[in-house]
């Protein structure tokens, strides 16, 4: 994975903007929005790990034959 993603403008601006954002916070704020941000990334994958272990069969409910 060490292959790098060309982003769209769009998202190349979504990346500006949030640095914008942070640059204006607070360390205390920052600490605490890296903190939720973290939360949040460790929460989808285990979102996208359940979908694809559902999608694929792997799931404790399944019996694969």
């Amino acid at each position: 994975m060490n292959q790098r993603t060309e982003l769209s403008l769009e998202q190349q601006f979504s990346i500006c903007s949030f640095a914008t954002q942070v640059q204006q916070m607070s360390h205390t704020q920052a600490q605490d929005f890296l903190v939720k941000l973290y939360e949040q990334m460790v929460v989808r994958e285990a979102t996208y790990q359940e979908i694809l272990k559902h999608n694929w069969g792997l799931d404790s409910g399944s019996h694969m034959a």
